[in-house]
């Protein structure tokens, strides 16, 4: 019983919600930016590019070859898919990180900043400027020193 109440604490602690929020929040985020890649940039660069659709871009190593029966329909030859490599969609997904990792960028640096100006505005001020009495009392403390 006593694992389990501390695993109910550990759970429970602030930081680890904090990162299945954050988990969570960043796995809709990447669908979001994934729609956005596929919807809208890669379109607009496949229209800079001549119209080309890059997640159809592949290299062929090796092409399909369909199944073959005999007249009693039998399999002799089962299909093999294509091989090749598809370095179109290799092409969408760096635009997918480039894009995430800008916004986390933009993200950090935004809440860098936030955290400079917090302190800055919360730090007490020096201590006040002795009054004009408070010199002249100085002074004269100063000149009584000498004199003994």
């Amino acid at each position: 019983m006593g694992m389990l109440k501390e695993f109910k604490e550990f759970a429970m602690k602030g930081n680890l919600v904090d990162i299945a929020v954050a988990f969570v929040m960043g796995a809709s985020f990447g669908k979001i930016v994934t729609s956005f890649v596929d919807g809208i940039v890669m379109p607009l660069v496949g229209m800079l590019t001549g119209g080309v659709n890059f997640n159809d871009k592949v290299i062929k190593l090796k092409d399909a070859i369909p199944e073959v029966k005999d007249a009693a329909g039998k399999v002799v030859t089962p299909a093999v898919a294509e091989v090749s490599v598809k370095y179109g969609t290799f092409i969408t997904n760096v635009f997918d990180f480039i894009v995430v990792a800008f916004c986390v960028f933009l993200m950090i640096k935004a809440m860098n900043k936030m955290k400079k100006e917090a302190p800055a505005a919360a730090a007490p001020a020096g201590p006040p400027e002795p009054t004009a009495a408070e010199k002249l009392l100085a002074e004269i403390r100063d000149s009584l020193k000498k004199v003994d």
